[in-house]
Protein backbone atom coordinates (compact mmCIF):
# COMPACT_ATOMS: atom_id res chain seq x y z
CA UNK A 1 0.00 0.00 0.00
CA UNK A 2 2.86 2.25 1.10
CA UNK A 3 4.63 1.81 -2.28
CA UNK A 4 0.93 2.47 -4.59
CA UNK A 5 0.98 6.06 -2.91
CA UNK A 6 4.59 6.65 -3.76
CA UNK A 7 3.94 5.58 -7.38
CA UNK A 8 0.85 7.42 -7.45
CA UNK A 9 2.43 10.63 -5.79
CA UNK A 10 5.24 10.15 -8.22
CA UNK A 11 2.74 9.89 -11.74
CA UNK A 12 1.01 12.74 -10.41
CA UNK A 13 4.29 14.67 -9.95
CA UNK A 14 5.30 13.37 -13.75
CA UNK A 15 2.14 14.19 -15.12
CA UNK A 16 2.29 17.90 -13.71
CA UNK A 17 6.08 18.33 -14.78
CA UNK A 18 4.29 17.71 -18.53
CA UNK A 19 1.72 19.69 -18.25
CA UNK A 20 3.70 22.36 -17.14
CA UNK A 21 6.10 22.16 -19.92
CA UNK A 22 3.39 22.00 -22.31
CA UNK A 23 1.55 24.97 -21.01
CA UNK A 24 4.88 27.60 -21.53
CA UNK A 25 4.30 29.12 -24.60
CA UNK A 26 6.68 30.43 -27.69
CA UNK A 27 7.02 34.11 -28.21
CA UNK A 28 9.16 36.25 -30.69
CA UNK A 29 9.18 39.80 -31.74
CA UNK A 30 9.41 41.72 -34.36
CA UNK A 31 10.00 45.55 -34.73
CA UNK A 32 7.31 46.98 -37.27
CA UNK A 33 8.72 50.56 -37.36
CA UNK A 34 11.84 48.99 -38.58
CA UNK A 35 10.27 47.39 -41.85
CA UNK A 36 7.56 50.08 -42.63
CA UNK A 37 10.29 52.39 -42.67
CA UNK A 38 12.24 50.33 -44.75
CA UNK A 39 9.90 48.57 -46.98
CA UNK A 40 9.84 50.28 -51.01
CA UNK A 41 6.11 49.88 -51.32
CA UNK A 42 6.36 52.43 -48.37
CA UNK A 43 8.46 54.72 -49.70
CA UNK A 44 6.39 54.87 -52.72
CA UNK A 45 3.64 55.43 -50.94
CA UNK A 46 5.27 58.28 -48.92
CA UNK A 47 6.14 60.08 -52.34
CA UNK A 48 2.60 59.73 -53.88
CA UNK A 49 1.04 61.45 -50.74
CA UNK A 50 4.01 63.95 -50.59
CA UNK A 51 3.09 64.75 -54.57
CA UNK A 52 -0.75 65.14 -53.62
CA UNK A 53 -0.04 67.06 -50.09
CA UNK A 54 1.93 69.36 -52.44
CA UNK A 55 -0.60 70.12 -55.12
CA UNK A 56 -2.81 70.75 -52.24
CA UNK A 57 -0.70 73.25 -50.66
CA UNK A 58 -0.04 75.28 -54.17
CA UNK A 59 -3.48 75.26 -54.41
CA UNK A 60 -4.57 76.14 -51.09
CA UNK A 61 -1.51 79.32 -51.08
CA UNK A 62 -3.34 80.19 -54.48
CA UNK A 63 -6.59 80.78 -52.98
CA UNK A 64 -4.64 82.44 -49.54
CA UNK A 65 -3.22 84.79 -51.85
CA UNK A 66 -6.20 85.94 -54.03
CA UNK A 67 -8.07 86.53 -50.81
CA UNK A 68 -5.35 88.69 -49.62
CA UNK A 69 -4.89 90.68 -52.46
CA UNK A 70 -9.29 91.01 -53.01
CA UNK A 71 -8.87 91.92 -49.36
CA UNK A 72 -5.90 94.52 -49.43
CA UNK A 73 -7.64 96.24 -52.38
CA UNK A 74 -11.08 96.26 -51.16
CA UNK A 75 -9.63 97.74 -48.25
CA UNK A 76 -8.20 100.73 -50.04
CA UNK A 77 -11.39 101.51 -51.96
CA UNK A 78 -13.97 100.75 -49.42
CA UNK A 79 -13.63 104.54 -48.84
CA UNK A 80 -14.39 105.58 -52.13
CA UNK A 81 -17.21 102.76 -52.81
CA UNK A 82 -20.28 103.17 -51.74
CA UNK A 83 -22.43 101.22 -49.08
CA UNK A 84 -24.15 98.93 -51.45
CA UNK A 85 -20.79 98.19 -53.38
CA UNK A 86 -18.71 97.76 -49.97
CA UNK A 87 -21.43 94.88 -48.78
CA UNK A 88 -21.47 92.98 -51.53
CA UNK A 89 -17.70 92.59 -51.50
CA UNK A 90 -17.76 91.91 -47.74
CA UNK A 91 -19.88 88.75 -49.03
CA UNK A 92 -17.71 87.99 -51.59
CA UNK A 93 -14.80 87.94 -48.61
CA UNK A 94 -16.61 85.84 -46.71
CA UNK A 95 -17.79 83.36 -49.41
CA UNK A 96 -13.98 83.16 -50.00
CA UNK A 97 -12.92 82.87 -47.01
CA UNK A 98 -15.35 79.58 -46.33
CA UNK A 99 -14.81 78.38 -49.93
CA UNK A 100 -11.21 78.07 -48.63
CA UNK A 101 -11.80 76.79 -45.33
CA UNK A 102 -13.75 74.01 -47.27
CA UNK A 103 -10.90 73.25 -49.29
CA UNK A 104 -8.26 73.04 -46.43
CA UNK A 105 -11.14 70.68 -44.81
CA UNK A 106 -11.56 68.46 -48.20
CA UNK A 107 -8.06 68.13 -48.95
CA UNK A 108 -6.72 67.23 -45.35
CA UNK A 109 -9.66 64.04 -45.53
CA UNK A 110 -8.27 63.67 -49.09
CA UNK A 111 -5.27 62.94 -48.25
CA UNK A 112 -6.07 60.93 -44.96
CA UNK A 113 -8.38 58.68 -46.80
CA UNK A 114 -5.86 58.01 -49.64
CA UNK A 115 -2.83 57.53 -46.99
CA UNK A 116 -5.57 54.66 -45.43
CA UNK A 117 -6.35 53.14 -49.61
CA UNK A 118 -2.45 53.43 -49.91
CA UNK A 119 -1.72 51.62 -46.19
CA UNK A 120 -4.27 48.98 -45.84
CA UNK A 121 -2.78 46.36 -48.62
CA UNK A 122 0.34 47.09 -47.27
CA UNK A 123 0.03 46.40 -43.74
CA UNK A 124 -2.15 43.41 -44.54
CA UNK A 125 0.94 42.20 -46.44
CA UNK A 126 3.12 43.13 -43.39
CA UNK A 127 1.07 41.41 -41.04
CA UNK A 128 0.44 38.29 -43.19
CA UNK A 129 4.19 38.20 -43.46
CA UNK A 130 4.84 38.32 -39.87
CA UNK A 131 1.89 35.72 -39.41
CA UNK A 132 3.79 33.06 -41.82
CA UNK A 133 7.21 33.59 -40.46
CA UNK A 134 6.46 33.42 -36.71
CA UNK A 135 4.09 30.04 -37.62
CA UNK A 136 6.76 28.69 -39.99
CA UNK A 137 9.12 29.19 -36.99
CA UNK A 138 7.02 27.52 -34.22
CA UNK A 139 5.40 30.98 -32.49
CA UNK A 140 2.60 31.17 -30.88
CA UNK A 141 2.29 34.68 -30.06
CA UNK A 142 4.59 37.16 -31.90
CA UNK A 143 4.98 40.38 -30.40
CA UNK A 144 5.69 44.04 -32.11
CA UNK A 145 8.97 45.19 -30.26
CA UNK A 146 8.98 48.99 -31.12
CA UNK A 147 5.72 48.80 -28.10
CA UNK A 148 7.79 46.74 -25.99
CA UNK A 149 9.41 47.81 -22.86
CA UNK A 150 11.49 44.56 -22.75
CA UNK A 151 12.11 42.79 -26.13
CA UNK A 152 14.38 39.95 -24.61
CA UNK A 153 14.27 37.24 -26.92
CA UNK A 154 13.62 35.78 -30.42
CA UNK A 155 13.72 39.32 -33.00
CA UNK A 156 12.13 37.48 -36.58
CA UNK A 157 12.48 41.29 -37.91
CA UNK A 158 15.42 39.85 -40.57
CA UNK A 159 13.34 36.91 -41.29
CA UNK A 160 10.22 39.12 -42.44
CA UNK A 161 12.22 41.41 -44.40
CA UNK A 162 13.65 38.48 -46.09
CA UNK A 163 10.14 37.58 -46.52
CA UNK A 164 9.18 40.72 -47.96
CA UNK A 165 11.86 40.59 -50.34
CA UNK A 166 14.07 43.86 -49.14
Amino acid sequence: MKQFKTLLIAAILIIGATQITKAQTKVAHVDVSEIMGKMPAILDAQKQLQTLSTTYDADYKKMVDEYQTKLKKYGEESAKAGDAVNEERSKEVQDMQKRITDFRDNAQKELQNKESEIMKPIMEKVKASIQKVGKAKGFQYVLDSSTLLLADGTNITADVKKDLGF
